[in-house]
């Protein structure tokens, strides 16, 4: 089962994706990509912990997602990756121009094979205004063909406003979300 959950900032895609991985009884795994860059940052990053469970593992991997993807899916088992568009901007500010294209192809074409549950999160920022700066157009092209490759791999995709979440895709008739629930 794979959900991705996408939304602007504060729209409580990490609640709502920790609260799926809560209701699997299984161990969880999440994988974080920011990296504390800045003190806001480190504060965002710091409140994060301090209000995940204990008992979860935490992967931080900024760059090499599939590969940490394939360690930590497990039969049972949920990983959250948290965030798709951090893990996108510490790929287009990486040094190696093809690590883009590497790394996308590398998690589409894992993804669809991993055992377990993923709950995939990302900041939606196709709703703002077009940038003026070239990198920040490139970065929301990006992320809204890596969003729409994603969907088509996902049982489910959910779009949090305000907290609340929105089904933009149910899981077919079949392969509802564990325990009941669907994302």
């Amino acid at each position: 089962m794979r959900s991705l959950i996408l939304g602007g900032v504060r729209s409580g895609k990490s609640r709502h994706a920790e609260s799926l991985a809560q209701a699997v009884a299984g161990p969880v795994t999440l994988i974080a990509t920011g990296t504390a860059g800045d003190e806001e940052m480190a504060a965002r990053i710091a409140a994060h912990r301090a209000n995940r469970p204990s008992r979860w593992n935490v992967v931080e991997e900024p760059v090499h997602l599939a590969r940490a993807l394939a360690r930590a899916a497990l039969p049972g088992g949920v990983v959250i990756v948290d965030c798709l568009t951090l893990w996108l901007t510490n790929i287009l500010c990486h040094e190696d121009p093809r690590m883009l294209d590497t790394e996308v192809e590398a998690l589409a074409a894992l993804l669809p094979d991993l055992p377990g549950v993923q709950i995939l999160v990302g900041n939606e920022v196709g709703f703002g205004i077009m940038p003026v700066n070239a990198l920040a157009r490139r970065f929301g092209d990006v992320a809204g063909v890596l969003h729409q490759r994603l969907a088509g791999l996902c049982d489910s995709v959910v779009l949090m406003v305000a907290g609340i979440p929105l089904t933009v895709k149910a899981p077919e008739a079949g392969r509802g979300h564990h325990a009941g629930r669907r994302p």
